[in-house]
């Protein structure tokens, strides 16, 4: 793994390459995105079904589109027991940390008779989209589907692409089951993210779409933004860890390899003050790379986005990791929670050498959806307030807005809005139908 002195020149580079990645680039993806997404808001159920016949082997009817209830008992039957216990445990966790984001509607009166507050409401529905195949992630539908349980959302419909045979993944059909998703559908690709965003003669409309997908996926969801809300625009995956001379290389290697390993675009960076420590890591990623059955992937990833990079401080260092912004950062110094304090951007953040990045993909609690491709400056993790809107509550007596009537009206002829200042002062006698 190729080691760096960090310089502006060097951190500069390293931003304008992991910028590569991000879907936005992709643009010669669009034009046939954009065919799908017509065709199936115009053809409905055709569309769907002739997109995934083509590109999923797989013939869908009206009636089998859905997965039904024997369909969801034969996948119980062919999921590891043990799996299902993890998945449980899981569960738990992610259930339990999303409560307590949820927030309750508020309300303040004044004597004057004022009452303001703020509503909160869940969406009426949401559609979740999980990748198929080898690429099937059943923390993924975790971590998309219970935030929504949680928040209240009464149609919760799973889409994903099925196997050539017609059916779901087992593994992805009893995660949903467990975190309660009401339907799945068996549609993916940009066909499914439009079905959801327009609608189909057997797929309602959905008010929001969440969930990770490929680039067909990534860059459909950013066009029918505006149909429909969405959580985000993903990219590649990504880890950084900050470390000084205290840190354990085998395991900084381990956990850089961990994100690495999800496919040729995912970026793994150790920034370090450390010479001794980087030169062990890159040593260590070699020896753990070789033994890896995903070796492939990881050579290619970290060939093409992995980087040591040698701090002279540990202020510079933290300077490039909140210049980078990375979706995971691990914190591996003397003083982790000391280093945190100075760390501004980051989707999740990992304190000490037993909280390696996978505890948060598989089962601590906080959401494994985060911000990637340096979004971690502006966008937050997946949460409940993902899944419910807030409405603005106003209440005036009379007596209230007659002791403030005159400067509304002030104010909306500055704007030059007579109508606006016509009604307010219509209830007190008045009107306005000039600026002066």
């Amino acid at each position: 793994m190729r080691i760096i002195p960090l310089t502006e020149e060097s951190k500069s580079n390293i931003l304008d390459n992991l910028l590569k990645r991000s879907p936005n680039n992709y643009e010669e993806y669009q034009d046939k995105v954009n065919e799908i997404l017509s065709n199936v808001k115009e053809n409905g159920d055709k569309a769907v079904f002739y997109y995934t016949e083509i590109f999923d082997k797989a013939e869908l009817t009206p009636d089998t589109l859905y997965v039904t209830e024997e369909e969801m008992k034969e996948a119980y039957t062919k999921v590891d027991p043990e799996l299902i216990t993890v998945m449980k445990k899981s569960i738990e966790n992610i259930r339990s940390f999303h409560e307590k984001q949820a927030h309750n509607s508020w309300f303040t009166t004044r004597e004057d008779g004022v009452i303001l507050g703020q509503r909160i409401t869940p969406l009426e529905s949401v559609g979740v989209y999980v990748p198929g195949g080898k690429a099937a992630y059943p923390s993924s539908v975790l971590m998309n589907i219970i935030p929504a349980k949680t928040a209240g959302v009464r149609r919760i419909v799973m889409v994903t692409p099925p196997g050539a045979d017609g059916k779901v993944t087992p593994a992805t059909l009893v995660a949903a089951h467990l975190a309660g998703a009401t339907e799945v559908c068996k549609v993916g690709g940009a066909q499914a993210v439009a079905a959801l965003a327009y609608g189909t003669e057997s797929i309602p409309k959905v008010d929001k779409i969440a969930g990770p997908g490929n680039i067909f996926v990534a860059l459909a969801k950013k066009s029918v933004y505006g149909h429909v809300s969405i959580d985000s625009v993903a990219g590649p995956s990504e880890i950084m860890v900050l470390a000084d001379e205290t840190a354990n290389p085998r395991y900084v290697a381990a956990d850089l390899l961990s994100q690495a390993e999800h496919d040729e675009l995912a970026s793994a960076i150790l920034v370090t003050t450390s010479r001794d420590l980087a030169e062990k890591v890159s040593a260590q990623v070699d020896e753990f790379t070789s033994a890896l059955s995903r070796r492939d992937i990881i050579s290619h990833s970290i060939e093409n986005y992995g980087y040591i990079l040698l701090a002279d401080t540990m202020e510079g260092a933290i300077d490039v990791v909140n210049a980078i912004a990375s979706e995971h950062l691990e914190i591996l110094t003397r003083n982790p929670f000391d280093t945190m304090t100075r760390v501004k951007n980051a989707g999740a953040i990992f304190l000490g050498e037993y909280s390696s990045e996978p505890l948060g993909d598989y089962f601590a609690g906080p959401n494994h959806v985060l911000p990637t491709n340096g979004t971690a400056k502006f966008f937050s993790p997946l949460s409940v307030d993902d899944f419910v809107k807030k409405s603005s509550v106003i209440s005036y007596s009379k007596e209230a807005l007659e002791e403030v009537h005159e400067d509304i009206i002030r104010f909306a002829k500055a704007e030059h809005l007579t109508a606006h200042a016509n009604s307010i002062a219509v209830r007190f006698g008045k009107e306005v139908f000039t600026e002066e």
